[in-house]
Formats: C-alpha cells, sequence, structure tokens
C-alpha cells in the first residue's frame, strides 16, 4: 500500500490518498476532536449530504464512513479523482469551466434532492454577522464597517425573504474545494448546505474569485442565468450577509488547527464589503 498526505484547504484532519497493493484508491480524511471539537460534526454532516447526492452530481462517491459518535472519531472513505485545484490567479478557462459546473449543478439540484436548512436558517441564523457585530459592540470594526452598521444589518435581515428557494446550496464553494480533472469539475466538501435562490452560491463564491485574481463579484454573478433575473434588491441583501459573515468572523479567535482560516476570511470580508459599497453608494 502506499499513501500520500494531501495539503491545502482549511481542515486540521488527516487527509491522504491511498492506493492498495491490488490497485484500488481512495480519498481518505479523519478528524479527532483532539483537533477541533467541531471538525467532527461537520464531517459527520457531510457524511449524511454526500451519501445521498443524486449520481449526476460531480461530486466523490462516499465508499465507507466510521463514526464513533459525540466526543470521538470520524473518517471518511471516498472515491480518489485524480485532480487538481484551480489556478490561482485564476485563469481564464478554467473560470469559465468551473461556471458552467456550478450552473450545471444548481440545475441538477433543483428541486433539493435532500432536507436541509433553509433562507430563515441560512441568513436568520447562520450567516447573520451584522446582527452579531451590532450585539458584540467591542469588536474592533473598520470605519466604514463601524459607520454603516445599522444599515447593512436591515439588509441582512431582508436575505431571510431575498434568498428563499428550491434549490440545494453548497454554500463554502472556493478554489480549494474544487478539482479539475480533463473533463469534468467535482465539488468537494459538503456539510455546510441549505436550500435556497440557485444564485446564492455565486454570491458565496465570488469575493474568493475576486481576491484570487479573478473576475470582479458582479461581472461572476451575471455569469448565472438565475442572478440575470433575480430581483437586483434580494441579490443586494443577500450581498449584505454574506459580507457581515466574512466581517464578522474573521474577528473571532483562530479555530484549533486552523490558524489560516481568520485571514482568508478578511480578505473576502474586504472583497464583500467593497462590492457592498459599490450596489449601495454607501461610501
Amino acid at each position: 500500500m502506499s499513501v500520500r498526505d494531501q495539503v491545502g484547504g482549511f481542515s486540521p484532519g488527516a487527509a491522504a490518498r491511498l492506493k492498495a497493493s491490488d490497485g484500488r484508491r481512495v480519498f481518505v480524511k479523519a478528524f479527532s476532536p483532539d483537533l477541533n471539537p467541531d471538525a467532527p460534526d461537520m464531517y459527520s454532516a457531510e457524511a449524511g449530504v454526500v451519501v445521498n447526492l443524486p449520481a449526476s452530481v460531480p461530486s466523490p462517491r462516499l465508499l465507507w464512513s466510521y463514526d464513533e459518535g459525540p466526543g470521538g472519531w470520524v473518517m471518511l472513505v471516498f472515491e480518489d479523482i485524480e485532480g487538481r485545484n484551480p489556478t490561482t490567479p485564476w485563469k481564464p478557462d478554467e473560470i469559465d469551466r468551473v461556471v458552467d459546473a456550478l450552473i450545471s449543478l444548481s440545475t441538477s439540484l433543483t428541486p433539493a434532492p435532500i432536507g436541509a436548512g433553509r433562507s430563515d436558517d441560512i441568513f436568520g441564523r447562520r450567516i447573520c454577522g451584522w446582527n452579531l457585530l451590532q450585539e458584540e459592540p467591542w469588536r474592533a470594526l473598520g470605519r466604514w464597517s463601524s459607520h454603516h452598521l445599522s444599515r447593512p444589518a436591515e439588509l441582512e435581515r431582508q436575505a431571510v425573504k431575498a434568498g428563499e428557494g428550491e434549490t440545494l446550496l453548497h454554500l463554502d464553494i472556493r478554489a480549494d474545494n474544487l478539482l479539475l480533472t480533463p473533463d469534468r469539475v467535482y465539488i468537494v466538501d459538503w456539510p455546510h448546505v441549505g436550500i435556497g435562490a440557485p444564485w446564492v452560491d455565486f454570491v458565496f463564491f465570488a469575493p474568493s474569485v475576486a481576491m484570487q485574481g479573478g473576475p470582479d463579484p458582479d461581472t461572476l454573478l451575471l455569469w448565472h442565468p438565475a442572478a440575470r433575473t433575480a430581483d437586483e434588491d434580494s441579490v443586494t441583501a443577500v450581498i449584505a450577509a454574506v459580507a457581515g459573515f466574512f466581517t464578522q468572523r474573521c474577528l473571532l479567535p483562530a479555530p484549533p488547527g486552523l490558524p489560516g482560516l481568520r485571514a482568508f476570511q478578511a480578505a473576502q470580508g474586504a472583497v464583500a464589503r467593497r462590492w457592498l459599497a459599490e450596489r449601495t453608494s454607501w461610501l
């Protein structure tokens, strides 16, 4: 048997590609609560999602899982994909491939094939950073955020209605959660799913693309057909929620085993706030 450790992304757990003596290959990732107390729950959630995704979804198939339950180890074994993350700064041909794949993904996941939290859960409980910041006045906000705090918080509350839809959303698409093969784009890491409008994943994706040398957020967003016909105020409300999420999260202490996560969120937050400021003319 041969083992190749995998690096990249923001997981503190073990990740490796294994090749058995008979030639079979698998990708294994495992988490211990000693590394991060929240991570095993995310792996358990991901297992429950990927095992129920339609075969048409370009995601590695889950072959086997092991879950010790609360406070224990979780291990997931997937089919191994001979692929790589997109090149950053983004190359035009690769962002074109990814955009096409994500548009097809939103189509194949409408209506949502599995149950998940809907817009009231996504934007009312999970992605509500501006409203959390109103409750945490001691957080060290920048000038723009401090000056406008109540306005994006109000928009964020509107995202509960604005983001409604019937599409299963990944909610964490970025370059390190994508694998490119010569003929396919695979989407990996599915613990954060929700159900909402089909263009919502593009709003979450856009800040990371821009900060990594790709198209500006509005350009990327309008490549999705559903976004081109969506109500502009609804889209702006979801942009406000995404900006608030990154703004609030980057101010928290680094999670155990994830020292680079807050800086990555801060960089996305800067892009998202600028995007929101441009759409609202809040200078």
